[in-house]
């Protein structure tokens, strides 16, 4: 088979892309896209709708995802690495510093949740992970003009001085002066980097069901006219032929159509990147050009195309999931249609009153009309009795069905999105035990883990991209911050450091926000489980250490630990003693420690030679209401 040309290789590329247009168009899935992203946003009427004053947008949708977002990704993740090489195991903890430390310095949670806002609305997300190096050429100072000029002379009289033959063909210290660079390029970014990718941006190929069998994939990128033709990581011959084409977010497009001329200030060209994964090769032209800005060339990245999906709800033998608020739709719209019917139907039948026109002069009316307690109304009429002059009007009952209607579909949304009224901070009128309620939050939190689980295998996707990056890429040296270590320990490193491959996960639940109420009664259980072994198989002083710094978040506990005095308390056995011979044999019990005579000193978690002071126990038990156990 004959090698195929540039400019057809370029032509099947373009062939590939509108083939996905026209899928996605007759799928229509912008359109549901742009639904759903309107739902979320409470623009549940249509902007053509009249009388919009009258209706009303009960933004459940909204709630929803602002229920689920926070938690599953409301935390830095805490990423754990090991090693799945003996020889990297020594490793295995430098690399998970590096990789929480880079996820921490360089903000990756920020892009990531904003993903996750598009994985719950849109029914997936994209993040895009990869290697950002950017020059910037800037101007040299006086100073830095000076030391070039300084260093060029020393080596040229050293020079001089090796080989006086050559000498009289140097340059002179003025003709270097001449030549000194007046700027000079200065590396700006030379790091990894994790940016959220609008779902309307990537095109898939249309035959694919998942992630794992796709044959290419393709970024939407509309950037400024200038700011491309500038760009010199693009082909000067091909870059300098584009022209604007009007590029502009697809739901700009759909919504603004007559009216885009104020969306952006200045030009813009919608640029192509191109991954071909059967080839394994990357590319990039533009709209209007009928070149490659960037041939094909190797995918840049070991791991290949950069694109990592969060995928909501499969659908199978379909590449695109549905969202939490696809399933909601016509419940919310609905809803809204409810609730506006009753706030007409409230207005339409207020209270009116019939009266005697005759009755009445400017003053009466005026005073008729009036808000103002006790205002004095005067009748001009005095042949007729005052309870025929004004009588209310008879009103027709709204029916209490329509109420009812609407609690019904709040209750279908509820049970559709797993969302209870409790996680949206409602107290339902039907008064639950306490069992009820915990059923309801086991059978939100199923639901919820389904989506962790999702986060914490993208998140460590994304982590273990990130580690490859700084081993193909990372020149020179950098420095990671220890977590959890005291005294803000930093370590430096080189790509030498990380090298090896190893399996990335995500500490359970590290993500989620954790309740202060319950840390803190979570220590204290804790506490209450552990007394009995404290002093046999318990460090006191570990123990009490950790209580501090994960119940109550206290930075540094060690201050407010009593250090052990040699000789008050012996050292803790190895493990738990033996049964004697003979003995029944069932569960293994720690035996208690055992009580100390009259006037010793008390031992245990809380013994003043290795425990917590009493004021600082006093302090913790008035901040949570709580007893502790007893000194």
């Amino acid at each position: 088979m004959p090698r195929k040309t540039r400019s057809e290789t370029l032509d099947q590329y373009r062939q590939r892309i509108d083939r996905a247009r026209r899928w996605r168009d007759q799928e229509g899935l912008d359109e549901t896209w742009w639904r759903l992203n309107d739902l979320y946003r409470g623009r549940h009427w249509p902007r053509t709708t009249t009388a919009q004053r009258d209706l009303i947008a009960v933004n459940l949708s909204f709630s929803t995802v602002n229920v689920i977002a926070p938690s599953v990704s409301v935390n830095h993740p805490k990423i754990v690495v090991s090693a799945n090489e003996s020889e990297n195991s020594d490793r295995a903890a430098f690399v998970e510093a590096v990789v929480n430390h880079m996820w921490r310095h360089h903000d990756f949670r920020t892009p990531f949740r904003r993903a996750v806002k598009d994985f719950l609305i849109f029914g997936h997300g994209w993040v895009k992970v990869g290697w950002k190096f950017v020059e910037q050429e800037t101007s040299l100072s006086d100073m830095e003009q000076q030391e070039m000029l300084d260093q060029a002379i020393s080596e040229v009289d050293a020079f001089a001085a090796e080989a006086p033959a050559l000498a009289g063909g140097l340059p002179t210290d003025d003709e270097m002066a001449a030549n000194v660079p007046q700027t000079a390029m200065m590396v700006v970014e030379d790091q990894p980097f994790v940016e959220r990718v609008s779902p309307f941006d990537i095109y898939v190929d249309p035959e694919a069901t998942c992630m794992d069998d796709l044959t290419w994939i393709a970024q939407r990128i509309v950037r400024p006219l200038e700011e491309a033709q500038n760009d010199k990581r693009y082909r000067p011959s091909v870059r300098k032929q584009l022209t604007a084409d009007g590029g502009v977010n697809p739901m700009y497009a759909a919504q603004y159509l007559d009216n885009r001329e104020y969306l952006f200030d200045e030009e813009r060209v919608t640029i192509w990147e191109y991954y071909d994964i059967r080839s394994n090769t990357m590319s990039v032209w533009g709209e209007t050009t009928d070149e490659f800005l960037i041939n094909p060339l190797p995918m840049p990245y070991a791991y290949g195309q950069p694109f990592v999906m969060l995928r909501n709800y499969d659908v199978p033998d379909f590449f695109y999931p549905i969202g939490d608020l696809e399933a909601i739709e016509s419940l919310q719209l609905e809803l809204d249609k409810t609730r506006s019917q009753l706030m007409n139907d409230r207005k339409r039948y207020a209270r009116k009153y019939l009266f005697h026109e005759r009755s009445f002069g400017p003053e009466g009316r005026e005073a008729l009309e009036s808000d103002e307690d006790g205002r004095m109304v005067p009748v001009v009429d005095e042949n007729k009795p005052l309870s025929e002059v004004v009588t209310p009007m008879p009103q027709v009952p709204i029916s209490p069905e329509i109420y009812a209607y609407s609690e019904i579909i709040e209750t279908d949304i509820n049970t559709v999105s797993g969302i209870s009224e409790y996680a949206r901070g409602a107290m339902p009128e039907i008064r639950r035990t306490a069992t009820e309620a915990s059923i309801i939050a086991d059978a939100q939190n199923a639901r919820a883990s389904d989506k962790l689980a999702i986060v914490e295998l993208s998140i460590a996707m994304i982590g273990r991209r990130v580690i490859q990056l700084l081993q193909q890429f990372m020149t020179g040296q950098s420095t990671a911050r220890v977590p959890n270590a005291p005294n803000d320990l930093f370590v430096p490193f080189n790509r030498d450091d990380i090298v090896g491959e190893y399996d990335y996960t995500v500490e359970a639940g590290s993500t989620q926000p954790l309740n202060d109420t319950i840390r803190k009664q979570q220590a204290v259980s804790l506490l209450n489980a552990m007394g009995p072994l404290v002093g046999t198989v318990i460090n006191p002083q570990a123990l009490a250490a950790h209580v501090l710094k994960t119940g109550f978040d206290i930075k540094d506990p060690e201050r407010f630990l009593i250090q052990p005095q040699p000789g008050l308390q012996q050292d803790a056995p190895s493990g738990p003693p033996s049964s004697p011979v003979g003995a029944p044999q069932g569960p293994t019990r720690v035996p208690a420690p055992p009580t100390p005579p009259p006037g010793a000193p008390p031992e245990g978690a809380f013994a003043p030679t290795g425990g917590v002071p009493p004021e600082l126990l006093l302090q913790l038990e008035n901040q949570m209401g709580l007893e502790l156990p007893a000194l």
